[in-house]
């Protein structure tokens, strides 16, 4: 039984202070108390312990832990797993931490702008409602349907850690959605020019240059570019085997997906910058990388975008200004979106471009670069379609006599 008590005292200069004291006794026997400063607070905490108490749900823990707490509890399991060498990479740490210190309890260091965190909350105040409010705050703030996504994936398995620990009975956040607008969907892919690219090559250096190219021409992701060794080559029938993948701490690792694992033609402009490359290139050998750092170790993708390819992008608009040339700045993954929409433009079918691409499904393909392909093409393939069927059951509904009257 759940009892409100109103609570008077006079402090130290004769003040009357107020509250109301919440009093009840769980299924263990155990006696809890807990105070509000309104009446009405405490009356709907009441409803809700005798609810949880009844159920069998209730926990003493989730009324004095916040969701900052499970926060940090869940970021200090993770990291003593990735210590242990289970499971968990650099990445998801850093990812999920991400997650939970810019958005779901933002602290001083958070590299965000976003005040709608609930790390104060209660995890005996948090509901699937509250978990919603949240979710609509996020979308509000212009966080993309995929991230906020993400970001409550991360709350969720918070929230089931706690449960796990037994802090709090039920995952509030296991039951919410992100549903998405009309044009929340796959955006279209608006690939570089060809003058883009072209003014990039013209002021890039002779090594550098022949790094973009292949990334321009294979359509590989940065992760898989970096992680390529000379053996994964074939300068000979030019193509390049993709079958694995470094993240950002240097750890390889399989491809994505299934997928992932393809073979991708090479044009004859691209085999011969590489085998000019592999003569000059410190390090040859079949296991070494054909793209790594001075050391011969993995590219670090953040450094090699700071040292080496944001400056280039400068100096191709500042050249490219003083000719009096338009230039539109061309991020290192729309390398992949040029390479990919050359295979188009060159009338590959979509089947093919997905197996070039890696893309796990035809439709991821057709999603964002659907648009992309000739649509002339699909226009006669209709008009054959329609002539061989449509045609002819037209000349036979004309040919058929008509019911007598």
């Amino acid at each position: 039984m759940a009892t409100v008590i109103k609570r008077k005292w006079k402090t130290s200069k004769g003040e009357t202070r107020e509250a109301w004291v919440l009093a009840y006794t769980d299924a263990g026997g155990n006696r809890h108390k807990e105070q509000f400063t309104k009446k009405r607070e405490a009356d709907a905490r009441r409803v809700e312990v005798e609810g949880q108490v009844s159920k069998g749900t209730f926990r003493a823990d989730a009324a004095n832990t916040t969701v900052d707490d499970a926060v940090g509890d869940y970021v200090k399991y993770l990291e003593g797993r990735n210590k242990r060498g289970e499971k968990v990479t650099q990445l998801y740490l850093k990812t999920t931490k991400a997650h939970l210190r810019n958005y779901v309890s933002p602290n001083e260091d958070q590299n965000v702008e976003f005040d709608g965190g609930i790390g104060a909350t209660k995890l005996s105040q948090l509901t699937a409602r509250g978990v919603g409010d949240f979710r609509d705050s996020l979308r509000d703030a212009g966080v993309s349907v995929p991230t906020t996504r993400q970001i409550l994936g991360s709350l969720s398995r918070t929230l089931g850690y706690a449960v796990s620990s037994d802090k709090v009975a039920v995952n509030v956040a296991a039951g919410v959605r992100v549903i998405g607008k009309r044009d929340d969907g796959p955006k279209k892919i608006v690939p570089p020019t060809k003058e883009a690219m072209a003014a990039i090559l013209r002021y890039a250096d002779q090594d550098f240059r022949i790094k973009i190219m292949f990334a321009a021409a294979s359509g590989l992701r940065a992760s898989e570019l970096h992680a390529m060794p000379w053996g994964n080559l074939d300068l000979e029938s030019g193509s390049v085997k993709v079958d694995r993948r470094v993240d950002a701490f240097g750890n390889l690792d399989v491809t994505k997906s299934d997928a992932g694992m393809r073979s991708v033609p090479l044009g004859a402009a691209v085999i011969t910058a590489l085998k000019e490359w592999r003569t000059r290139s410190k390090h040859t050998k079949d296991d070494d990388l054909v793209f790594p750092n001075n050391t011969g170790a993995f590219t670090n993708h953040d450094n090699m975008m700071k040292r080496k390819y944001k400056p280039l992008l400068k100096l191709a608009a500042k050249k490219e200004a003083e000719a009096k040339r338009k230039f539109s700045s061309v991020g290192w993954h729309a390398l992949r979106h040029f390479a990919i929409s050359t295979w188009i433009e060159a009338g590959l079918t979509p089947k093919t471009v997905q197996t070039f691409a890696g893309h796990s499904t035809l439709a991821i393909t057709m999603d964002r670069y659907g648009h992309l392909f000739p649509s002339d093409d699909h226009k006669a393939t209709m008009d054959k379609i329609a002539a061989s069927i449509f045609r002819d059951g037209a000349q036979m509904a004309h040919d058929t006599p008509k019911a007598a009257e």
